[in-house]
């Protein structure tokens, strides 16, 4: 479970009408839990992710990036306006994916807050009526959310404190300050899970050692002269660096030697 929510509230995620149960060992959950192993969870998830047209399911932090879609209640997203109001979209059929007005880009603030823009450009937020909206040209305070996960369950936590649902009218609100059933969510993605290994390496260092450096000279030099000024010492040690994960560092101390890199002394 992720601890997120002790930044809101310093306890855990409070259900409305949720009361403690003392857990008691059972054989019969054990051996069930035998029988419906890893595979069973992964076929279940794919499942899952065919249904709603390839958009699984974000079960943590981390996995929140790049396009997303908020789902409340059952294959019924969120989807914004172009009068910046948002609205809860028709149940899509199976297989069928969010609408692109139900797509939104996820943009991460800090550990544990995220903000999300529109498609027509503009951050969520939580205006003075409780209401969440798509009016915001920057962001701020208002606008930054933090998902709270818990036992195979999320909440959005809004800036106000309370649980973004969807009331009576229609209407996309924070007005609970407690998450129950009405206030469960699903931030789904499309983002392949398949990730590339190159992918965690830096696109300037993706090359050999000497293009990794002709790389970030032509990032970082000031150019006053317009000529490319590359350090021509010896660049064994460099191959080490790389392997410590301190090429960075090094490539900076070339740079420096060279007295043409804006962010060297």
């Amino acid at each position: 479970m992720a601890d997120s929510y002790s930044f809101v509230k310093g306890g855990k995620l409070t259900l409305k009408g949720h009361k403690e149960k003392k857990l008691k060992k059972s054989k019969h959950r054990k051996r069930k839990h035998e029988e419906t192993g890893p595979s069973d969870s992964k076929s279940h998830d794919r499942e899952d992710t065919e249904i709603h047209g390839g958009w699984w399911e974000v079960q943590s932090f981390d996995d929140i990036n790049g396009n997303v879609a908020l789902e409340i209640r059952t294959s019924c997203y969120i989807g914004s306006l172009d009068n910046g109001l948002l609205a809860l979209g028709p149940p899509r059929a199976h297989g069928e994916p969010p609408d692109p007005t139900e797509i939104f880009t996820a943009v991460k603030l800090s550990e544990s807050k995220v903000a999300f823009k529109s498609g027509y450009g503009k951050y969520l937020s939580v205006d003075m009526e409780r209401r969440v909206v798509g009016r915001s040209e920057a962001i701020g305070t208002r606008e930054q959310f933090e998902p709270v996960f818990q036992e195979g369950k999320m909440a959005l936590n809004g800036c106000n404190s309370c649980f973004v649902t969807c009331d009576e009218d229609g209407d996309i609100v924070c007005s609970s300050s407690t998450a129950g059933p009405q206030e469960m969510i699903k931030i789904r993605s499309c983002v392949s899970r398949e990730e590339d290994p190159k992918e965690k390496v830096p696109k300037e260092e993706r090359g050999s050692i000497k293009e990794a450096e002709v790389n970030y000279v032509k990032k970082f030099q000031s150019f006053q002269d317009r000529r490319l000024r590359v350090n021509e010492g010896d660049v064994s040690h460099l191959k080490d660096a790389r392997r410590e994960g301190k090429l960075h560092e090094k490539l900076l101390d070339r740079r420096e030697k060279m007295k043409a890199d804006r962010y060297c002394k």
